[in-house]
């Protein structure tokens, strides 16, 4: 039989104790933790830990209540998703309005190119994509982003119902609080269209236009809590003729953009994987 993982997060105002008496909860139930990140900033504490069960010793429901029960003693949010080993992950995917990144996902999907993942939903700050997950047969939500906290507890909400395990950010223009991030830790899979570290921002085709650089690219990499900082893993360019306009740079790297998110989603899934020291390592 084959063991049952979880990623447990915890997040609430900073005290003593926290690590010792979720570990040790932990430890009463059995479990394995083969990982554990912590952080405080600015009195904020945030911990992700990574545990295994033995199917024979897997208890969800007394686990989760009595995460649940732990997490009212130290006033503070623990939350807790299991996964079974070789589960096809679930992903939600959050867009705008540019189409290319959202179709090349949805077309590798189809193709089963990312067979070890499943997409379970479409969340929008805008409405333009509705049709396109509609023509998938995906869930939509439009959730509008005009106060950053209220859109997204909506948005976690959504993520919860639909028991999401990564998130991948299909040209989404809106930048994720590090309240939202540390929830998803290095399963947040972001595209940029520049050669990171180089132009981050919104404005990244325009800068490297006004900037006259003759090679011009795209990064994705893992959400972190700082823009466009996050850990790389796949990135891809092309040359610029000396005479080609912004639009033509913008359609050139809008072509790599999805093709270098599906490498990075597919090596994402491949589980060869991780960061240390905020680099992304093949494994």
């Amino acid at each position: 039989m084959k063991p049952y993982y979880a990623t447990i997060t915890v997040i609430g105002r900073d005290k003593t104790g926290v690590v010792a008496k979720v570990t040790s909860f932990l430890f009463e139930q059995h479990a394995n933790i083969e990982a554990l990140e912590e952080q405080v900033t600015r009195g904020q504490f945030s911990m992700t830990i990574q545990a295994s069960w033995k199917p024979e010793q897997t208890a969800m429901d007394t686990v989760r209540a009595g995460l649940q029960k732990l997490a009212k003693t130290l006033d503070m949010e623990i939350k807790v998703r299991f996964t079974e080993a070789n589960r096809r992950q679930r992903c939600a995917i959050f867009v705008t309005k540019e189409t290319h990144c959202l179709d090349s996902l949805m077309k590798a999907f189809s193709a089963g190119k990312l067979n070890k993942a499943q997409p379970v939903v479409v969340i929008g700050n805008r409405g333009d994509l509705k049709p396109l997950a509609d023509k998938y047969k995906l869930p939509f939500y439009c959730i509008p982003w005009e106060e950053r906290g209220p859109a997204e507890s909506h948005a976690l909400s959504i993520l919860d119902k639909h028991e999401v395990d990564f998130v991948i950010l299909a040209r989404f223009m809106k930048i994720l609080s590090p309240n939202f991030v540390w929830r998803f830790k290095n399963k947040i899979i972001n595209i940029h269209p520049s050669l990171l570290p180089s132009f981050p921002g919104p404005q990244a085709y325009r800068q490297a236009y006004e900037h006259g650089v003759k090679i011009v690219g795209v990064t994705a990499h893992f959400v972190s809590m700082h823009l466009d900082e996050g850990p790389i893993i796949a990135q891809d360019s092309f040359s610029v003729r000396s005479n080609a306009t912004l639009k033509e740079i913008v359609a050139s790297g809008q072509k790599i953009e999805a093709k270098t998110l599906v490498k990075a989603v597919k090596l994402y899934l491949s589980k060869r994987l991780d960061v240390f020291w905020g680099v992304v390592k093949e494994v």
